[in-house]
């Protein structure tokens, strides 16, 4: 809830803006929330930031990758139905309207500004619940946790995965995770021939990352979620 306010508070100034005026927008939002952050240290303890317990179900300590996986997991599907239903419905329909000619959306009666508004408290609200979640693995929160790379990085995920698909999302975070594990496994089987294998691929994780980025752009803007839904 208190990041769906956060998200109407920064929405309401974006509302005439689309594209990558919006974009530039949600970074400046970005920055103003770190900058808070961080100087307003008797509530969020500055750039030290806080420990946060393990969480428990019933009684039992989530206090493992593997014990925390199922709930996570247990909240990730009902979170997709509720979106992929979401646009079946009237809201749905209206956000497809708004987002695809937003002048022709008003023409025939949609409110721009209202829709826009509930995407932001909507998005928000996902974003709240996953940094609840991300507090609770990591235990610990602190601003770094979310820098600007983090931000570029679920970008990323959302111009792979493909825009405006909810599969898309799915498929751009598990690339953009498993992509770093293959950098790592390719470093393993390079130390033998490469000692420095390891920093000069660690090195190299942005530069593949934004080639990533550039490719699907060029050449499959619909990203990999297109791949998928066309066969």
């Amino acid at each position: 809830a208190v990041t769906s306010v956060f998200g109407l508070f920064f929405g309401v100034p974006s509302l005439r803006l689309k594209g990558l005026y919006l974009a530039i927008a949600t970074l400046a939002a970005h920055f103003i929330t770190a900058y808070a952050i961080i100087h307003w240290e008797r509530m969020t303890n500055g750039v030290l930031g806080f420990n946060v317990a393990p969480a428990t179900l019933f009684g039992f300590p989530l206090d493992s990758d593997a014990r925390i996986f199922y709930p996570i997991f247990a909240l990730v599907i009902p979170a997709v139905f509720f979106a992929k239903n979401l646009f079946r419905t009237k809201v749905g329909r209206a956000f497809i309207a708004v987002r695809d000619r937003d002048v022709a959306a008003e023409v025939i009666g949609v409110s721009v500004y209202r829709y826009k508004l509930l995407a932001f408290v909507i998005s928000s609200f996902y974003a709240g619940v996953a940094g609840g979640l991300m507090a609770h693995h990591s235990r610990i929160v602190f601003p770094d946790a979310f820098s600007l790379l983090v931000a570029i990085d679920y970008l990323a995920m959302i111009i792979i995965g493909g825009l405006g698909s909810i599969l898309g999302s799915i498929f751009g975070a598990v690339f953009m995770t498993l992509l770093p594990e293959v950098l790592k496994l390719s470093a393993t089987s390079l130390t033998g021939v490469y000692p420095n294998a390891f920093g000069l691929i660690a090195s190299a994780r942005d530069i593949v990352f934004g080639l990533a980025i550039i490719f699907f752009l060029m050449y499959e803007p619909q990203g990999l979620a297109a791949r998928f839904t066309e066969r």
